[in-house]
């Protein structure tokens, strides 16, 4: 058993280094987008949120994207239900919003998810003078500056789409709200300058024509995952997706543990059906990372016992770990750098992004192993079940 320890820190160690250089890497990405003129482009544009329920911060999230600053756009808050029970914050604020904003209702789901069949109904809908559709989420709360740095680089019409990433701050001090921060904090440094980027449905923006012309809608017909499938789309059209960490949006989140469960064992199923080449080496070293504390653990044990020296051991477990922490101490810097409005409050919580994140990855192995026994999910509410990226079913309960 020692000896497989060895080759397994040893592997462990060359590939955490490998992820600190590209973690630096990423790093001088963001420094260089902060320095970057997003450019003048501001066609048309519609924003399209689908929302579903009360959520912390709701009204206030909402109210932000009224806020938008440089940019002719009219806002869609979509619903599946005209008895939602956020119905009545979103028509007060669409009310009082200084830009057009309308309240759709979209009706059932029928074999696609409900966040899907929503932004369907509401771009059918959409008159042919916007140019432009950006995505986001009810529970971000972007900046006021956000939606030009998103759609300002599409004057470049070689780009397929832009996109970014969430941020949690928990708004809760409990140890499930901490742990689902931390989750989410290592999907920020998977999209890059350079990378297979993949859209996030919280922050993507594309031209109308592209989405058109690449059959989003028709993708969409049977789809679970609204940007992953678009994911699928803009790769199959050999469209580049450009990520913008300037516009990396906070997330106020509180949740228990059974809604951190629901959250993460979803992220990764959608991911094994619409993403398996991201799946797979994911788990994979995740796995070997959590063998490799294992296995160290049992054996430092084990010398303490014996009365055997165990420093060796020690060192390389501990290698392991501070490699760990030293990625997510980089990550920080260029969040807290990209997000001034959130910085001391990101900041204070340090230990959740470096300290936390060290042990997340046995968190994220239970997803996987959940999302190889079972293809059913739960997303507010709905329960689905993904036969394949082309069908979804949802399930009665």
């Amino acid at each position: 058993m020692e000896t497989l320890f060895y080759f397994l820190a040893l592997v462990q160690i060359a590939i955490g280094a490998y992820l600190i250089w590209h973690a630096l890497q990423w790093l001088g990405y963001v420094r260089r987008r902060l320095h970057t003129d997003p450019g003048f482009y501001a066609p048309r544009v519609a924003v399209l949120c689908p929302c579903k329920g009360i959520e912390p911060g709701l009204e206030r999230n909402l109210v932000a994207l009224t806020e938008f600053e440089r940019q002719n756009y009219e806002l869609f808050f979509i619903l599946a239900s005209g008895s939602d029970a956020a119905k009545s914050i979103i028509e007060r604020v669409a009310k009082n919003s200084r830009v057009k904003a309308q309240v759709i209702i979209a009706g059932p789901p029928n074999g696609c998810s409900e966040k899907v069949n929503n932004l369907r109904a509401a771009i059918e809908q959409l008159a042919p003078e916007f140019e432009v559709l950006v995505f986001v989420d009810s529970d971000g709360r972007p900046g006021k500056t956000w939606l030009h740095h998103m759609v300002a680089p599409l004057g470049d019409s070689r780009i397929g789409a832009t996109t970014t990433m969430r941020w949690f701050i928990p708004n809760r001090s409990n140890l499930a709200t901490a742990l689902l921060a931390a989750w989410n904090a290592p999907v920020v440094t998977m999209l890059s300058e350079k990378g297979k980027n993949f859209c996030w449905g919280g922050g993507t923006a594309i031209r109308r024509t592209i989405f058109e012309q690449s059959g989003v809608l028709q993708e969409w017909r049977n789809s679970v995952s609204d940007d992953y499938s678009l994911t699928r789309v803009l790769q199959r059209n050999n469209r580049s997706i450009v990520f913008l960490p300037e516009c990396l949006t906070l997330s106020y989140v509180e949740t228990d543990f059974n809604g951190l469960l629901e959250f993460t064992n979803r992220q990764i199923l959608i991911t094994r059906v619409y993403a398996s080449q991201v799946w797979g080496p994911a788990a994979a070293t995740h796995f070997l990372y959590c063998v490799t504390l294992v296995l160290g653990t049992m054996l430092i044990l084990e010398d303490v016992v014996e009365q055997r020296p165990a420093f060796h051991i020690v060192t390389l477990t501990l290698l392991a770990v501070l490699l760990s922490a030293i990625r997510g101490s980089i990550r920080l810097i260029g969040v807290t750098e990209a997000l001034p409005a959130g910085r001391s409050q990101i900041a204070g919580q340090g230990w959740i992004y470096i300290v936390l994140t060290v042990f997340i990855p046995f968190l994220y192995v239970a997803n996987f192993v959940n999302s190889l026994i079972t293809r059913k999910m739960r997303w507010r509410g709905m329960s689905y079940e993904l036969v394949s990226p082309e069908q979804t079913r949802i399930v009665t309960l």
